[in-house]
């Protein structure tokens, strides 16, 4: 089994900054997908970054060159870095991994950005 536990949401202004974790206990070993997707109230989840276990990225247009994925594989912990953030960035942001076939999630962090 696989757990997840994301940190570091909070409440940010306008063209603030934030990083995200994520750290993944559990039996698992690298190589993995790993990404971050986030639902604002009212619509669907949505993707924000996906990264094969090979490295190869997937960033949503509406955050490329604002936010950054990176991952530790040795602390199974993976981070977004969330730059110049706008309202619009509102939402609660899973973490994701796929592996071996299966879907993991995490429980959310919430991210307000509003002045």
């Amino acid at each position: 089994q696989v757990q997840l536990v994301e940190s570091g949401g909070g409440l940010v202004q306008p063209g603030g900054s934030l990083r995200l974790s994520c750290a993944a206990s559990g039996s698992i070993f690298s190589p993995y997908t790993m990404g971050w997707y986030r639902q604002a109230p009212g619509k669907q989840r949505e993707l924000v970054v996906v990264v094969t276990g090979a490295g190869y990225s997937n960033y949503a247009d509406s955050v490329k060159g604002r936010f950054t994925f990176s991952r530790d594989n040795a602390k199974n912990t993976a981070y977004l870095q969330m730059n110049n953030l706008k309202p619009e960035d509102t939402a609660v942001y899973y973490c994701q991994i796929r592996y071996l076939g299966t879907d993991y999630w995490g429980q959310g962090t919430q991210v307000t950005v509003s002045a």
